[in-house]
């Protein structure tokens, strides 16, 4: 393979800042720099460390110590730090930086809102000092139920400042979801949005949580944005009391920051421990390097304050004393191109979105499209799912004509950012995943543990890094078993990737999504590509279901495109879809029913819920469905499939009777 679809200028190499790191260290290029990031992990650290100028008031005096073993190891020994002085105080502190930009929100109904890292530093002071009063102290955890809002920055800083852990929520969760995730962090207070608007609908979400802490003694307060009632904390009544005037507290390098809850799981909710030291390292990294993003950028991700990519979004934005562009609603709303329509009113520079995303945008008029100033776009980025060609090609090829990178990174809640990254100084293949993010000694490994090239294995990482989880909050074993059982020494990060003949790397799915086809391991990304490939599908998602034969089946389930026509189409796509993956997938692999539904359900960061589908495919329990944005979807799949399986029945007895 020789056809990148991104090669860098040698002016793009020439400013972008993962070239500055490169040339401080003698290093000739990406590669060389990647092998030395890995080969000594701790002087990689060190050196992000002073490149970007983090400021520890307690400089450290060892980077990493692996005493206690791989699974538990101590980063920057010694320090001390806050978020908040790296994010906000030294810019604050500047004439000409406290001037500059830090949040520009836009509504759904259009009003825009910005704070200027003066005017941020000070709201953050004054939520402080409110949030003191009402007894927030050093270690207290602190939920979020908040959507991309100016107030969520604030409250995330405000109590970063304060030593506090904050929990940030799912903006879409039910009342159950949050009451289990209060319950497991022992939050004593929640911060929430009156409402929030979404597709030009009001949503209030404070019932949710007025619910939720009837079942959580530990809850002793309830603070409200907006519209509040009796018995709430006005979020605005916090602000009157002044600033605060003692000083950021200062963490030890290892003191809890954040819990991120992960998603579409079953059972306990799974909360990740991140670090003060550790979290902001790794995503001030990731914002400067892999996105290339300096103080004269404005980083947009389309995404929600409950998952990993709202604190990355704004720690890592901030520590690089850019401009965080927050939307609060959906962004095919009004019509399609209210995506670009973001991108030049604000001359956004990094742009965030998903393949779900753009998958539903694909459709749109690309000379409408064309017709909005695009030029301030620097970077692509993208995380939560594999892409298909065509919508990656799409996006890069004919919107942005090849002229920037599309960064398609993949980590999780528990990394705290990328294992895999491509950087924009290198070239990049379509929906490639470049290669291992600095500082990440990832692999691709078979059943015995020994690397794979050119197939399908497991992605692990072989040595530690900063923002690693340090653990599972309340369940040690839980950690170990999920992350560390599989393969003794190794991360196993329960993902398929696969690294081809060229070295680039691929995310092909979870690895418990996997289907086994007449004893081949399918990834169902293989599957959706192909699919996805036909102009009458937006969207798909392929499952494997018990097959007396073949041992597992794949169906798949589509959402058609806007004008599609009516469901008389349906036997004819189908035909061609199955077509579509016996000629590239081969025969064995063609999906043995395929499904016409109205949506797919998706967690709000757009990953599709393929164990739930399974379930409704087979009449199953779905398990736990609060992090899905629209769970309802799920349900619909079930009756499409019972009613498809009665007709199906009824045919048979029909022939059976002639």
């Amino acid at each position: 393979m020789n056809d990148y679809l991104w090669t860098p200028t040698d002016e793009y190499v020439e400013n972008a800042n993962v070239t500055r790191l490169a040339r401080r260290h003698g290093a000739a290029d990406i590669a060389e720099l990647r092998a030395r990031s890995v080969a000594d992990i701790g002087w990689y650290w060190d050196a992000v460390v002073t490149d970007l100028g983090l400021p520890f008031s307690t400089p450290y005096h060892q980077v990493v110590d692996l005493s206690r073993g791989i699974q538990d190891p101590d980063w920057f020994v010694g320090g001390e730090l806050n978020v908040v002085d790296a994010c906000l105080s030294r810019w604050a502190a500047d004439l000409e930086a406290r001037l500059r930009v830090a949040v520009v929100h836009e509504a759904e109904d259009g009003t825009v809102t910005t704070l200027t890292y003066g005017e941020l530093d000070a709201q953050v002071a004054r939520a402080a000092r409110g949030l003191r009063d009402l007894g927030v102290a050093r270690g207290d955890a602190v939920a979020l139920y908040l959507p991309m809002i100016p107030e969520a920055v604030v409250a995330f800083y405000a109590l970063a400042r304060l030593g506090a852990v904050i929990v940030p929520l799912f903006s879409g969760f039910a009342a159950g979801a949050i009451a289990s995730r209060l319950t497991d962090a022992s939050a004593t207070m929640v911060v929430v949005a009156g409402s929030t608007v979404r597709r030009g609908r009001t949503v209030p979400m404070t019932p949710q949580v007025r619910e939720a802490v009837t079942s959580c003694p530990t809850v002793r307060h309830v603070v409200v944005v907006g519209e509040h009632v009796a018995g709430d904390v006005a979020w605005n009544d916090l602000l009157v009391a002044g600033p605060d005037t003692k000083p950021a507290e200062q963490m030890a390098s290892t003191d809890t920051l954040l819990l991120a809850y992960t998603s579409g799981t079953t059972g306990r909710p799974k909360g990740a421990v991140h670090t003060h030291a550790g979290f902001l390292v790794k995503t001030a990294s990731e914002v400067a390097y892999s996105f290339d993003v300096g103080p004269d950028g404005v980083f947009c991700w389309i995404t929600d304050m409950g998952w990993i990519m709202g604190p990355l979004s704004i720690i890592g934005t901030h520590a690089n004393g850019a401009t965080l562009m927050l939307y609060e609603g959906s962004p095919d709303v009004p019509d399609n191109y209210r995506l670009w329509d973001l991108v030049a009113r604000h001359q956004i520079s990094m742009l965030g979105v998903s393949p779900t995303l753009i998958r539903t945008l694909k459709g749109s008029d690309i000379t409408e499209i064309k017709s909005h100033d695009l030029s301030s776009v620097h970077v692509l980025g993208s995380t939560g799912e594999p892409w298909d060609p065509d919508s990656y090609d799409w996006l890069a090829r004919e919107v942005f004509a090849g002229r920037v990178p599309v960064i398609n990174f993949s980590g999780g809640t528990e990394v705290g950012g990328s294992f895999l990254a491509p950087y924009p100084v290198e070239p990049i293949h379509s929906c490639s995943l470049g290669g291992p993010s600095l500082g990440m000694d990832v692999d691709v490994v078979d059943d015995d543990a020994q690397p794979l090239r050119g197939q399908v294995g497991e992605l692990v990482c072989r040595q530690p890094w900063p923002a690693m989880t340090r653990g599972v909050w309340k369940d040690d074993q839980r950690y170990r078993e999920a992350y560390w059982s599989r393969f003794p020494g190794l991360w196993t990060h329960g993902d398929f990737a696969m690294v081809d003949e060229d070295g680039q790397w691929f995310i092909l799915g979870r690895s418990d999504d996997v289907m086994n086809v007449a004893g081949k391991r399918l990834a169902p990304a293989e599957v959706e590509s192909a699919l996805s490939t036909h102009p009458a599908v937006a969207e798909v998602a392929a499952v494997g279901v018990p097959d007396p034969v073949k041992g597992e089946a794949v169906w798949a389930f589509w959402v058609g495109r806007a004008g599609l026509g009516s469901d008389a189409t349906d036997d004819a796509v189908a035909a061609e879809l199955k077509a579509i993956v016996s000629t590239q997938l081969g025969k064995p692999f063609a999906p043995s029913r395929i499904w016409r539904v109205a949506a797919l359900p998706k967690t709000r960061s757009a990953k599709i819920l393929r164990r739930a589908i399974r379930a409704a495919a087979l009449d199953a329990d779905p398990g736990d469905l609060s992090g899905a944005e629209n769970a309802g979807a799920v349900e619909a799949i079930r009756q499409t499939v019972l009613a498809g399986t009665a007709e199906v029945a009824q045919s048979s007895t029909v022939m059976e009777s002639r």
